[in-house]
């Protein structure tokens, strides 16, 4: 039963070792034939944290635009080891982190065109912020961007 529960969950997605070892309890599998099957799965890389880990950032940054902070927080929600969530979000380039911060908020800078300069920093700070950018690579990247429309920024944002 815990073989047929491990493999259904891992054909509808990759899933962490944590995150099957939860399904099983929630299903009352005993905790020793639940280490068996997870330890079994693990040996036969069925499960594989470092594997889901580096997918996961690749697709989430790419795919959503998501900085290091946001993944690391993903990845140990998802009961990856610490050790595991560092090694994976260090393969993150500091430059491609800056280069999607700066397309991100290409692509939200005409849809703010209409608001006032502090306005339009915010906005565009909260989406970064919500995003897991830190404020000082943000206002970087919003100053920037607005300054290239010609845009006046006042010198108290940091």
């Amino acid at each position: 039963m815990a073989r047929a529960i491990c493999l259904r969950l891992l054909t509808m997605a990759p899933k962490t070792r944590a995150q099957l070892a939860e399904a099983l309890r929630k299903r009352e599998v005993p905790d020793e034939v639940a280490e068996s099957v997870l330890d079994r799965f693990t040996e036969l890389g069925f499960i594989n944290d470092e594997a889901f880990a580096e997918a996961w950032v690749d697709s989430r940054h790419h795919g959503r635009g998501l900085a290091k902070r946001a993944l690391a927080n993903e990845l140990r929600h998802r009961g990856v080891d610490q050790e595991t969530v560092k090694e994976a979000v260090e393969r993150l380039d500091p430059d491609q982190e800056l280069e999607t911060a700066r397309r991100l908020v290409e692509r939200k800078l005409p849809a703010t065109r209409s608001l006032d300069p502090k306005v339009r920093t915010r906005r565009l700070a909260g989406m970064l912020a919500r995003k897991g950018y830190p404020p000082g690579l943000s206002f970087r990247v919003i100053r920037e961007a607005l300054e290239q429309e010609g845009v006046e920024v006042e010198d108290e944002y940091p």
